[in-house]
């Protein structure tokens, strides 16, 4: 994709439109959900507990459930992730976007990551669920972060994201042009975390992410247009 060739139409297919905030009530999930029907955005990525009620409000509509799962630290047990994921697609999630264990990966305890990917990616398969990893890659070397994705070229989940938002610094350019670097077209990139203008966002669109995470999604389209 290409950020001088893209259509509006593409653009808004690409972003999956934002609401992780602890005090979310659902007053802002019927707005969330309502913008992105409008504006034909990819999916709303949510916290796993309303995703029931949201995925009742879209229903029929086209546009996907997201569940982040051990966000935003990534630091529950394996178990506990697993179950969450099963029990966020249960509820109706369409996507998960799950935080790798970071003390693991920058403790270079790869087969503890691989299994972890292994596993949550198996239980999304299995469910014909699309399934993300955030790396976060604010807290990590250039090496780590190669590190990861030469494990998610190995397992295959759909996506590897650069971030959560939430940590201390968000999605670059750079590092989504090392993660595609390594993974090529068998995994796709999320860029997320700081994408606030469509500046930033086609520069990360030209880096090689296929998705954008973002809480301004419809200020990006109006700059677009």
């Amino acid at each position: 994709m290409d950020s001088k060739t893209i259509t509006g139409e593409q653009l808004a297919g690409m972003v999956d439109h934002t609401y992780l905030k602890a005090y979310a009530v659902y007053a802002d999930f019927d707005r969330l959900c309502r913008e992105a029907v409008e504006h034909h955005f990819a999916m709303v990525a949510i916290n796993s507990s309303p995703v029931a009620y949201c995925k009742g409000i879209l229903a029929g509509t086209g546009v996907h459930v997201g569940a982040a799962v051990s966000f935003p630290l990534g630091q529950t047990a394996l178990e506990t992730k697993v179950f969450e994921t099963k029990k966020a697609i249960a509820d109706g999630a369409d996507e998960i976007d799950y935080v790798l264990n970071i003390g693991e990966l920058k403790r270079g305890n790869t087969a503890y990551i691989e299994d972890e990917m292994l596993r949550i990616t198996d239980v999304c398969r299995d469910r014909d669920v699309l399934v993300k990893v955030i790396f976060e890659n604010c807290y990590l070397t250039k090496d780590e972060i190669r590190m990861a994705a030469e494990i998610a070229r190995k397992v295959k989940p759909d996506f590897i994201k650069t971030s959560t938002g939430f940590g201390t610094g968000g999605a670059t350019a750079e590092d989504v042009a090392l993660m595609k670097s390594v993974v090529e077209d068998i995994v796709k990139v999320k860029a997320a975390g700081g994408i606030r203008d469509w500046e930033t966002c086609s520069k990360m669109i030209d880096a090689g992410a296929e998705r954008i995470g973002t809480s301004v999604g419809i200020e990006i389209l109006k700059q677009f247009g």
